[in-house]
């Protein structure tokens, strides 16, 4: 298996939008998550999940279901929200990070394609 460290970045978010989705027969480990207000007034701003992963077997036999990990922070003019600084999320095949903000802003992903 491959480990492939890789930047994921889109400027001027300005509604949902999907920022990166696994691709078939990989896993992610995101690593951080940052979303810069490029505006000159406070914005929010709203990480989500998507996953596809259906029920498994045995005791974790819940189909997972979209998860927001932050809900319309608050990000002050010129500022940065940084997200799981020390902390990791994996991401199965087909689950997709989004961004939803109130106002233009930039947003970077730092992960670990294992393929």
């Amino acid at each position: 298996m491959a480990n492939t460290f890789k930047l994921v970045t889109k400027a001027n978010v300005t509604s949902a939008d999907v920022i990166y989705t696994v691709a078939s027969g990989a896993t992610t480990v995101v690593l951080g998550i940052m979303v810069g207000n490029t505006t000159t007034s406070q914005v929010t701003g709203t990480i989500s999940i998507a996953s596809t992963t259906s029920a498994r077997a045995g005791n974790n036999n819940e189909a997972n279901q979209t998860v927001e990990l932050v809900t319309n922070a608050p990000i002050p003019a010129g500022g940065t929200l940084e997200l799981l600084a020390g902390n990791k999320v994996v991401m199965e095949a087909g689950d997709a990070l989004s961004l939803t903000a109130s106002g233009s802003s930039d947003i970077a992903v730092s992960i670990m394609e294992i393929t």
